[in-house]
């Protein structure tokens, strides 16, 4: 698998850049943090969005399997479910993109799975999007994407013009058509920070981290550096947070390095991913999670934002 992902990236790479065909310079900022991704992966990662950046269809096309399960923004319930449905949404789209970018800013795992953050320009669909992929390979190719984000920033009529009805929306997305895509490591430790966060009162999930773990939740916006601070933040939200208490695991994704985990709701409303990147003692040294929370009440988004402050 990592010897055909590394040459498919590679030659993809170098048809995307060649002179003739496209510009040879790099198309979007490279800021991505790759320090927890599999090399061969990153490769993988940044021949893709150059080709989506440069709006080649083909080219972008050329990095799914002919199998593809399903390319689905879980935020919009949009599951586009073969190769062809994906295809036909990339050409309608890509010739309006103008100026137009889609870019990494971090990759965790690989090579079998990933997770990729990555920002996609307003240009693309109408708002700038910041999300996070969990993304499955195949025989080299990519044969499930998952993409999360939040919606609170993104314009309110474009969301509820384009969002599939409550009643309509899909409550899986074929992650159970894949398995024995994350490497050991990343399903002990997915398995058991998601088991810590549903407990009845989060004891357990300080165990998991780091001294210096980072938490990020970009749905409120909020940031918690340190193992402690961490610690007491996600035991406050055990009965507020989507990800937390009840909240059902859905689907892992990484490597020996990091990856991530797709979760839902206890009540099904909301599906989201956690992604977690570790140190060299398997320990989380990094959480990142998102979801949409245009779906949490008012008094929850900010009740959750309050409880991020110590008192």
């Amino acid at each position: 698998m990592m010897g055909r992902l590394s040459v498919a990236a590679t030659a993809l790479f170098i048809a995307v850049s060649a002179p003739g065909a496209h510009s040879a310079e790099r198309v979007f900022p490279d800021i991505a943090e790759t320090a927890k991704a599999d090399p061969q992966t990153v490769d993988f990662f940044r021949a893709y969005f150059t080709a989506k950046s440069q709006h080649d269809v083909n080219a972008t096309m050329s990095f799914f399997s002919p199998q593809l399960l399903t390319y689905t923004d879980a935020i919009l319930g949009w599951p586009l479910n073969d190769f062809n449905a994906l295809k036909a949404v990339f050409a309608q789209y890509m010739p309006k993109w103008g100026k137009g970018k889609s870019y990494p800013f971090r990759i965790i795992g690989g090579p079998d799975s990933a997770v990729v953050a990555f920002i996609d320009t307003p240009e693309l669909f109408g708002g700038e999007i910041r999300l996070l992929g969990a993304v499955d390979f195949k025989d080299g190719k990519i044969i499930r994407w998952a993409d999360y984000w939040d919606s609170t920033g993104f314009p309110a009529d474009v969301y509820n013009a384009v969002r599939t009805p409550s009643d309509k929306f899909p409550t899986e997305f074929r992650e159970k058509e894949i398995s024995g895509n994350a490497a050991a490591r990343i399903i002990d430790v997915a398995t058991d920070v998601q088991k810590a966060l549903t407990s009845s009162d989060g004891a357990d999930i300080g165990k998991h981290l780091s001294a210096d773990v980072i938490y990020e939740d970009f749905a409120l916006r909020t940031q918690l550096l340190g193992k402690d601070a961490t610690t007491r933040y996600l035991q406050r939200i055990q009965s507020e947070a989507p990800f937390a208490k009840g909240s059902q695991l859905m689907h892992i994704v990484g490597g020996e390095k990091g990856g991530g985990f797709e979760w839902r709701s206890a009540d099904g409303k909301i599906r989201g991913i956690t992604a977690l990147e570790l140190d060299d003692q398997g320990l989380v040294s990094r959480i990142t999670t998102t979801y949409d929370g245009r779906l949490i009440s008012a008094p929850t988004h900010r009740e959750l934002v309050r409880l991020s402050a110590e008192e």
